[in-house]
């Protein structure tokens, strides 16, 4: 990337960020039937409810003085939103979103990556019959039909944009992938993908391929591998592709335990989050997160994750990108 000018100047930044984010919000909730609820920060540690992500990093934790157990602050709400499903007694096909944010502190921070993680939460109540692929599709296609609508409504208030996205979605599994870039790494093969499409739904995200090697690491207790994926859009600016949400139907009894066996973790089985599944306390569903500081970034075609949210950053990433003429909130 070379001679990057940013399409807006800091003002205009942050006006357009605040339209994608309630504009976005208001596609999302119509189109999945969602009710925007408040959402905690931290969890106890012996709960079980904060997502595990990908099971190597380790959450900010700390103590009060009315609590012996540790206090954990969330990577997501993965779990807690399907809880809280139960909680409000949600309906089939009905649901919750909420703003979650989220610090992690063992991220590898670049232009696309913050130790800050601000992003969409959202959960919707599903019958037994709707754990199928299908159903998982139609979802993804309505979320994307989100993005599409708020582009459109971007292209026009911010011509100078000119954002291109496709009026459908691809989707491929992780399998099918590998068989058609089989020389590449799972990175080349989002990339070339992307590339060809500009917009794609990746799914089955977890369990092996035929190199014996996942295409990525997914915690085992949330999301279903055999029914879950991540929503890619190309990046023309890096040429690359841009994840903006990872999501999925949620593990079901059969599938908890299959999976956690797989991993060597059992021992979660014991914790309020399981029991609750394996009791038949908590309702089936479908829920994902949907990153506010990417899809602002991509929308607003920002060559860095720091122009549209605030975080820490290295002191020497700060004075080389304000070379590049990268200015950092």
């Amino acid at each position: 990337m070379k001679n990057y000018a940013s399409k807006l100047n800091l003002i205009e930044t942050q006006i357009a960020i605040k339209f994608v984010k309630d504009t976005f919000q208001k596609l999302l909730a119509r189109k999945l039937n969602l009710l925007r609820v408040s959402a905690p920060m931290f969890v106890l540690e012996k709960s079980g409810i904060n997502d595990g992500l990908n099971g190597t990093e380790h959450p900010v934790s700390f103590k009060v003085n009315y609590y012996e157990d540790n206090i954990e602050i969330v990577h997501s709400l993965a779990k807690w939103k399907r809880m809280a499903l139960a909680k409000y007694n949600f309906a089939p096909e009905t649901g919750l979103y909420t703003d979650m944010n989220a610090i992690r502190k063992d991220e590898n921070v670049d232009f696309l990556h913050s130790i800050y993680v601000d992003q969409w939460d959202w959960e919707k109540v599903i019958n037994p019959e709707d754990r199928t692929l299908s159903y998982l599709k139609k979802v993804v296609r309505k979320i994307y039909s989100c993005f599409y609508s708020l582009k459109e409504k971007l292209n026009k208030r911010y011509p100078v944009l000119n954002i291109d996205l496709p009026k459908k979605i691809h989707f491929i599994s992780t399998k099918q992938l590998e068989i058609k870039y089989p020389n590449m790494t799972r990175k080349e093969r989002e990339n070339a993908i992307c590339r060809e499409y500009k917009a794609v739904f990746l799914y089955q995200i977890g369990w092996n391929l035929n190199d014996k090697k996942p295409h990525d690491l997914r915690a085992a207790d949330y999301d279903d591998w055999k029914l879950n994926g991540d929503i890619l859009l190309y990046y023309d600016l890096y040429d690359m592709a841009f994840e903006v949400s990872s999501m999925g139907i949620r593990v079901n009894k059969d599938s908890l335990v299959k999976q956690l066996s797989y991993k060597n973790e059992n021992y979660k089985l014991t914790n309020e989050y399981c029991q609750a599944l394996l009791n038949d306390k908590i309702p089936l569903s479908i829920g994902g997160g949907i990153g506010q500081s990417r899809l602002a970034m991509f929308m607003l075609k920002k060559a860095h994750i720091g122009e549209v949210q605030v975080s820490l950053w290295p002191e020497e990433t700060i004075k080389e990108l304000d070379k590049k003429n990268i200015h950092l909130l």
